[in-house]
């Protein structure tokens, strides 16, 4: 069966042939290193596969389409939540997603190398933010550990257990130094695999923390302040009061419903399906997309491109280091705060807003008296 080329593939062959008179001349054009900044409205990635796989995309349009069908079809929760996935299955097995991944083939050695150029800037960026990274940042002890070298963001030489400690068969394999600085041509920190897997699993469990606080504060203060009606304002309840039959309408707005009818397997399976997709291509790699046209520059803990930084904001090399430690200085304390939210709620049985309020009236109280 012939394939045919997509509309925007052969528009942007054509355009390399028209502009010169010299195919190949055009064609060396066409394969120049894309800009470095890592601005979103680029050519190399596919518009369709960016929209779908985009996290935006499921707090923009897919909450507001599935809004709509929930309300026309009531069961239709399982499908949309299914939509994602299946979507960027059924286009990377289209011709027009063979077409799209042969495109991002051709350019991927200009891409690896914008991409390079990128990880040079921030390697250059991290050495003049020494009170972040480096030998002269902010310590924990007089000592740290060999493997602990000031290359990561929120590296304060601590880990008074050894868990990020290299494995015994790497330590005796290995002849050089632990302590050697990163050279100039590898921009990339080379972590070993306890760290590798530990830094991973901090920022999971610190951006999962940071969305949890504020899913847990806000309902309950929106309901103690009469802003907005909530079914059931305290977290730790609103199993409960699910598993009692009570529809759940988000920020209690009547009809903006999705799962929230739904009994608690049919929620739970929406989960398994909507989070099944992004766990396996995180699992499988940063080059998951790629048979859908997207390019991910990054890696597996920072992937950026368009799905990920829509609005480009990680171009600035310093800015993007900068914000990478802030990151994960909010994701520690909003780790922090949901053990002392778990913990409160089991001594007390009341939320934290509650609690917070309890506390400044003893305070009161106290200093008062």
């Amino acid at each position: 069966r012939p394939r045919v080329a997509s509309p925007r593939v052969a528009r942007a062959r054509g355009a390399r042939v028209r502009s010169s008179g010299d195919v190949d001349d055009a064609s060396k054009s066409s394969e120049a290193p894309p800009d470095a900044s890592g601005a979103p409205s680029s050519p190399d990635s596919s518009p369709l596969g960016d929209l779908i796989s985009s996290p935006l995309f499921y707090v923009t349009a897919g909450i507001a389409l599935g809004v709509a069908v929930v309300q026309k079809f009531e069961n239709a929760a399982l499908f949309l939540s299914a939509f994602p996935i299946v979507g960027l299955t059924v286009l990377s097995k289209t011709d027009f997603g063979a077409e799209l991944e042969r495109e991002v083939l051709r350019k991927r050695p200009a891409l690896v190398a914008a991409a390079e150029a990128r990880d040079e800037a921030r390697f250059e960026a991290r050495r003049t933010l020494s009170h972040f990274f480096g030998k002269d940042r902010p310590l924990f002890v007089n000592d740290p550990p060999k493997y602990l070298k000031g290359e990561l963001p929120g590296d304060y030489g601590f880990d008074p257990l050894g868990f990020a400690a290299p494995p015994i068969s790497v330590i005796s394999a290995s002849s050089a130094p632990m302590d050697v600085e990163t050279p100039k041509s590898s921009s990339n920190p080379v972590l070993n695999a306890n760290l590798d897997r530990l830094v991973e699993l901090e920022l999971l469990h610190a951006r999962w923390a940071m969305l949890a606080v504020v899913g847990v504060v806000v309902p309950e203060l929106l309901a103690s302040t009469e802003t907005l009606p909530i079914a059931e304002p305290v977290w730790w309840r609103v199993g409960a009061a699910k598993a009692a039959g009570e529809n759940l309408d988000y920020l209690g707005l009547g009809g903006f419903v999705i799962a929230g009818k739904q009994g608690i397997a049919i929620i739970a399976l929406c989960q398994l399906v909507l989070m099944g997709g992004p766990e396996y291509a995180r699992f499988v790699g940063i080059r998951s997309l790629e048979p859908v046209g997207v390019y991910l520059p990054g890696d597996k803990n920072y992937p950026g491109g368009a799905p990920f930084d829509p609005f480009g904001l990680a171009g600035d090399a310093t800015f993007y280091e900068q914000q990478r430690v802030a990151e994960i200085k909010h994701g520690r304390l909003a780790m922090v705060a949901m053990a002392g939210v778990f913990a409160q709620a089991l001594a007390t049985r009341t939320g934290p807003v509650e609690n917070l309020r309890d506390a400044l009236a003893f305070v009161t109280e106290g200093m008062s008296s």
